[in-house]
């Protein structure tokens, strides 16, 4: 597809070019450039008039619905009211007709004044002021010359425009991070305030002049900002903060609020005090001249801006970035990071320049990881069920009564996926900030990130696999390292998206589950391979019509349509019983459905594989024709069944909380008793996804395990009582409930639904 033709809609004119203020951290006057020592101080009339008119040209000749232009400095404010007044007039009389004008002052705020205020009203010129937060904060960088303190001004300031007659003028406060400051106090002080929006902003810094990096973390400024966005996120998020806004968009797929993330184009230019065009001010930070262009408003178009290649290279898409960040799985949301904090000397004139990471290229990636892990929280949060509706009470009444419709079973099944997700954020953020995670687990957590963006359905898929929850939370609870599981889950979904990376995996021995020769890749929900006595690492590629494995010396081939029983001996596929309106996995191969116990029986033969699946098929005509009401749950909850060996007084049926779909079953004598022990314990399956999604106990509940294991075992009962309705042979809701110790309001209304049922002599 063809890109859109390259516009500018975003202009910084500066009326004045010097400063009040002797801030440290300026990438004006303390940075690499230096053109503003050869430039007057003032802009004038007759290039404010020319600049006006070539915006007015731009737009004519682009269709630019709005501009956006900023009066900037050097401290604006210095060019006093009669400058501003020009600069405005011009604008508003060049572009009067062309396009609107959205118009924008950037101050340190110690000028501003009441008639200023009242000439911004006039002129319809809104306010942007700099503040770095609280008194310590502000004053480690934002002094005057000669050392004295700048923020009781700026406070001053602030309160003007917070005046109710001055508040519409109010466009918000930039603030410099510095990691050295408390980043809640900063964002106390801030919002404190109560500005419209906050914009943080990361000092300039290139590769060879590096950003502070105070402590043991390798991730200040993403600890900074996460710490913010938690704070921001548990007050309710009272302000606009575009850089959270902008990772959140760009997670969404939606472009960048910022220049300095996402890969929305650069559409800005600068025009100096002599009126020469400059890109962008955060160049300067560089080296001397990084922002020139050679051109002036006098002899060139702004098309012809458009076409210097600096302006050019700023508007790169993701094929253009550094190898680095083309291959970084959050390069959407980052965009490869502002782009004058690429820059690097390098040892010929070749290797210098832009085409590097961002400097801050760890922290924006940390970030980007810790507010989307956030965001699946609180979406979490959000998605609670059942609301206040009517509708969602009644579909919780109904499901307690035993009726689960498929909107009801959907939204179990997200809670249950939110769990999931949950649990590899917490593994994530504890690799990131342990730095312990070897070379294949970082590629895997890499390709995950990858997946989600391009295959989501296919990670979805892998992610639900009933053995995916319990091996995320086993590692949640013992903080043991990832094992070959993490890459399993990341070449199965690779495999299943038709992916074309090359995936490494562990191969598990005989302690993970492998036969005693070792050499077992685990790809969750597809199958085994066995390499016989082969350790080590495999390589996992998806082709078009097979995958390719290589490990132990030898290259081994699947194709992706081999059947149940593939001629490959090495290839132990999962069987699938395909019935109408339910598929339904032979789990007989992974390794981790040995945590059913020792009753899990081997490979079952071809002619033990037709076995299982007519007697499923008959269990599902008996569902359908005998409890119906339970059919839609039996089809969507259960997805896989392990095989197990029947042995005199062990359970001929299990499951469990974690492993999400899934049950292990020795098959009875008769199909309607194997439907019978289905159901019960798909009511269970039902019952621990409603657990996730819910709170059915009182967070101060003294057992409240207790408490929640007798209600499952009342609903997976509620199937004795629709079979054989009013025969006195169960008591589905035990004694122990009646009273109702320790359940909320939803838990109570979940009992009464099973009470009602329970005293129903009349079958589903």
């Amino acid at each position: 597809m063809d890109r859109p033709s390259p516009t500018l809609t975003q202009f910084v004119v500066k009326l004045h070019s010097r400063c009040d203020l002797a801030c440290d951290h300026c990438y004006v006057y303390e940075h690499a450039d230096t053109s503003w020592q050869g430039r007057p101080r003032m802009i004038t009339r007759a290039i404010l008039a020319r600049t006006a008119s070539r915006i007015a040209e731009h737009a004519r000749t682009h269709g630019l619905p709005t501009v956006h232009v900023v009066l900037h400095g050097g401290e604006p404010l210095l060019a006093g009211p009669a400058g501003i007044r020009m600069a405005a007039e011009e604008l508003h009389r060049a572009l009067d007709g062309s396009t609107t004008l959205d118009l924008k002052i950037h101050t340190n705020g110690v000028l501003l004044s009441e008639r200023f205020c009242e000439l911004f009203d006039e002129l319809g010129i809104t306010v942007g002021v700099s503040l770095d937060g609280d008194k310590e904060a502000n004053d480690r960088h934002r002094r005057y010359a000669n050392g004295r303190s700048s923020h009781a001004q700026v406070l001053k300031a602030v309160e003007l425009l917070n005046r109710p007659r001055f508040r519409h003028l109010f466009a918000g406060l930039l603030c410099t991070i510095d990691v050295r400051n408390d980043p809640v106090k900063v964002y106390d002080a801030l919002v404190e305030l109560d500005p419209p929006r906050i914009d943080f902003l990361l000092p300039h810094a290139t590769w060879d002049e590096p950003p502070l990096r105070p402590g043991p973390s390798p991730t200040p400024y993403a600890d900074w900002l996460d710490a913010v966005h938690e704070r921001w996120d548990a007050t309710g998020r009272p302000v606009g903060i575009r850089m959270f806004e902008s990772i959140h968009r760009t997670l969404r797929g939606e472009s960048s609020l910022i220049e300095s993330l996402g890969l929305t184009p650069a559409d800005l230019v600068v025009v100096e005090t002599d009126g020469t065009f400059e890109q962008a001010d955060s160049l300067k930070t560089a080296y001397d001249g990084a922002p020139a262009t050679g051109m002036d408003v006098f002899g060139h178009t702004l098309d012809d801006v458009l076409d210097h290649p600096g302006m050019a290279a700023r508007r790169q898409s993701v094929d253009d970035l550094s190898a680095a960040c083309r291959a970084c799985p959050v390069v959407t949301s980052c965009g490869g990071g502002l782009y004058a904090h690429r820059y690097r000397t390098g040892a010929t004139p070749e290797d210098t320049g832009f085409d590097n990471p961002s400097v801050f290229c760890p922290d924006l990636m940390a970030l980007v990881h810790a507010v989307r892990d956030r965001e699946n929280v609180r979406l979490r949060s959000l998605d609670a069920w059942p609301t206040e509706a009517p509708q969602d009470l009644a579909a919780f009444d109904a499901l307690a009564r035993g009726h689960a419709d498929a909107d009801t079973l959907a939204r179990l099944a997200r809670a249950q996926h939110l769990a999931v997700t949950d649990l590899l954020a917490v593994l994530r953020r504890r690799a990131t900030g342990a730095q312990t995670e070897d070379d294949v687990e970082r590629a895997a957590w890499g390709l995950l990130d990858v997946l989600d963006a391009e295959a989501p359905d296919a990670l979805d898929t892998v992610l639900a696999h009933p053995w995916t929850r319990p091996w995320a939370a086993g590692l949640v609870r013992s903080g043991g390292p990832a094992g070959p599981g993490l890459a399993e889950l990341a070449a199965a979904a690779a495999l299943r998206a038709r992916h074309p990376a090359t995936v490494t995996v562990p191969l598990r021995g005989p302690a993970d589950g492998a036969p005693d020769g070792g050499g077992l890749l685990r790809l969750p929900g597809l199958g085994v391979l066995l390499v016989d006595g082969a350790t080590g690492l495999a390589q996992v590629t998806a082709r078009s019509d097979e995958f390719l494995v290589r490990a132990g010396g030898r290259e081994l081939r699947v194709g992706w349509d081999e059947g149940l029983d593939c001629p490959s001996s090495y290839w132990r596929p999962v069987r699938l019983v395909e019935l109408p309106g339910w598929t339904v996995a032979l789990e007989d191969t992974d390794p981790l459905r040995l945590a059913w116990g020792s009753t899990v029986a081997d490979r079952l033969a071809p002619g033990d594989v037709k076995a299982w699946a007519e007697d499923l098929a008959a269990a599902r005509e008996f569902v359908a024709a005998r409890l119906p009401a339970f059919a839609p749950a039996l089809s969507a909850g259960l997805r896989s069944v392990t095989p197990l060996n029947r042995t005199a007084g062990r359970p001929c049926v299990v499951s469990s909380r974690d492993a999400v779909g899934a049950v292990g079953i020795a098959l009875p004598e008769g199909p309607d008793e194997l439907a019978l022990l289905l159901v019960r314990e798909t009511q269970r399956l039902t019952f621990r996804a409603l657990r996730d999604a819910c709170s059915l106990t009182l967070p101060s509940a003294p057992s409240a395990d207790h408490l929640l294991d007798a209600m499952e075992d009342a609903y997976a009962r509620l199937v004795d009582t629709a079979y054989a309705p009013g025969d006195g042979r169960t008591t589905p809701v035990p004694p122990a409930l009646t009273s109702l110790p320790g359940l909320s309001a939803l838990g109570e209304r979940f009992v009464a639904g099973l009470r009602g049922k329970a005293a129903e002599s009349r079958p589903f």
